[in-house]
């Protein structure tokens, strides 16, 4: 176990001097690759216009985003009502999904407690 400590010690430090030697230089190669994206003048004022339009536009997607769930969930009635002609197949990666979704909770569960396993109510 020490040793892999070790090991990832020495990792983050010669990650931290490629960093240091080449941040400067990655940072502005990006920033001018994407120019056409930044705002000028960065004031406050051009900030909370365009967290307005973000916030309204994404508001607007709204009736569509509805249309689309009912749609999945048309579906997932559709499937439901025709179980009995589910092939096998189909039925094992629902439930794998299934599971990776309760997999990824738990994951969840265990980052919101601070990344403690310990300490849960069984």
């Amino acid at each position: 176990m020490a040793s892999n400590l070790n090991l990832v010690r020495a990792k983050a430090a010669e990650a931290s001097k490629v960093v240091a030697k080449n941040g400067s230089s990655y940072y502005k190669q990006l920033l001018e690759q994407n120019k056409q994206y930044i705002q000028e003048p960065p004031t406050v004022e051009k900030c909370q216009l365009l967290a307005n339009q973000l916030f309204y536009t994404r508001l607007a997607s709204i009736p569509s985003r509805y249309e689309s769930f009912l749609k999945e969930l048309d579906y997932v009635k559709h499937l439901w009502r025709n179980r009995r002609e589910l092939k096998t197949e189909d039925v094992g990666i629902a439930a794998l999904f299934g599971l990776e979704c309760y997999a990824w909770y738990c994951v969840g569960e265990i980052v919101g407690r601070g990344f403690k396993i310990t300490g849960y109510h069984v």
